[in-house]
């Protein structure tokens, strides 16, 4: 866990002084946008990138690098595939290297840069956006899930015509997402479902239909499984590694919660915020679902990016004289679960032949 440690120290202090040299712009679709020095968003970005490419070890790395190493990958092996995409990336890199630490250092290289760049864009504080994304569990993830992490962060960069409302764009990029993994689909019928206003009866009723899944969850899986049988994803309903714990529900609703009290002050601070709302809420819906079958939480790769920017902004809807307290406290806070979930419940050893210490 040192490497991860210190990876958390060095991007929260890019991203500290990163907003420390930020400019401030005056636009027509917000009251005012915090620009952050370049230079240090790129210490952050870089930072990330070289931490998760140069690693050997964690969660599925193991079957990518089989994969990678056992498969021949011609054009009639990747058009075999479900994930087109991904396979493309495969065969292209194995052209370059047979050795599978480029296939993870790019991917990780596509992933937190394009992560990185949008927070760098929406997020009010990016030091504390880079700071959730580790604690918070998603850079873990993004070492995890490689595809569904990249596909997530290739979805996220239509995040711009997600708010705009341009939805041929918007598609165009999560069919491209899809073809590294096909789950980013489910971003398309998302997108009229996020066009809501937040907090309003359609927002209450996501709510409610969560609790009732969990409370019927044997019946629901029985006809989800059924529906998707004869989908790669058929076989997740043999899927059994228990259920998200409901400490980490706790972490995904909280920032919610305090946007649902200051939400009148955040509307007024970002106007735009609505669909970001929203995708936080499906994040949190997810989640809530996750805690009968862990398998619905990979959901989240692809809403919990838009929580690290509402989280950006909930400190500004306290007073004045609040906002040390509540920024420190979010500090303190994530770092506790950040220990509690890597050190005490999962016991993450992180591994490289590179970076040791």
């Amino acid at each position: 866990m040192t490497i991860l440690w210190m990876t958390l120290a060095i991007v929260f202090l890019f991203g500290y002084f990163a907003r420390y040299a930020s400019a401030t712009v005056i636009t027509h679709g917000y009251s005012h946008v915090i620009r952050p020095s370049k230079l240090f968003v790129l210490g952050s970005m870089l930072t990330l990138v070289f931490v998760a490419g140069l690693r050997s070890n964690i969660g599925d790395t193991f079957n990518y690098v089989n994969i990678y190493e056992e498969n021949t990958f011609t054009w009639e092996y990747v058009l075999s595939q479900k994930d087109v995409g991904f396979g493309i990336l495969q065969l292209i890199l194995k052209a370059i290297s047979e050795d599978p630490q480029i296939m993870i250092f790019t991917t990780a290289l596509f992933t937190n840069a394009l992560i990185v760049i949008i927070l760098a864009i929406y997020s009010k504080r990016i030091e504390l956006s880079l700071y959730v994304y580790i604690t918070g569990g998603l850079f873990l993830v993004s070492m995890n899930g490689i595809r569904q992490a990249l596909a997530g962060a290739i979805a996220f960069t239509a995040t711009k015509y997600l708010i705009e409302g341009n939805f041929i764009k918007y598609s165009l990029i999560v069919v491209l997402a899809s073809f590294i993994h096909q789950s980013a689909l489910i971003l398309l019928p998302i997108y009229f479902v996020v066009r809501f206003k937040p907090w309003s009866k359609a927002t209450i009723a996501l709510l409610i239909l969560s609790i009732f899944i969990v409370m019927g969850f044997g019946k629901f899986s029985s006809i989800l499984f059924s529906a998707i049988e004869d989908t790669q994803y058929g076989g997740y309903e043999d899927f059994n590694e228990g259920g998200a714990s409901k400490l980490r529900v706790l972490v995904m609703a909280a920032p919610l919660i305090i946007a649902y009290l200051g939400r009148d002050k955040l509307k007024r601070l970002f106007p735009k915020s609505d669909v970001i709302v929203n995708m936080t809420l499906l994040s949190v819906v997810f989640m809530i679902v996750s805690t009968q079958s862990w398998i619905f939480a990979r959901f989240t790769i692809y809403f919990g990016l838009y929580q690290l920017i509402l989280i950006s902004w909930i400190v500004d809807l306290f007073k004045q004289r609040d906002q040390k307290v509540i920024y420190y406290g979010i500090l303190v806070c994530y770092l506790a679960y950040y220990y509690y979930e890597n050190v005490i419940s999962l016991n993450i050893i992180y591994k490289s032949n590179f970076l040791t210490w």
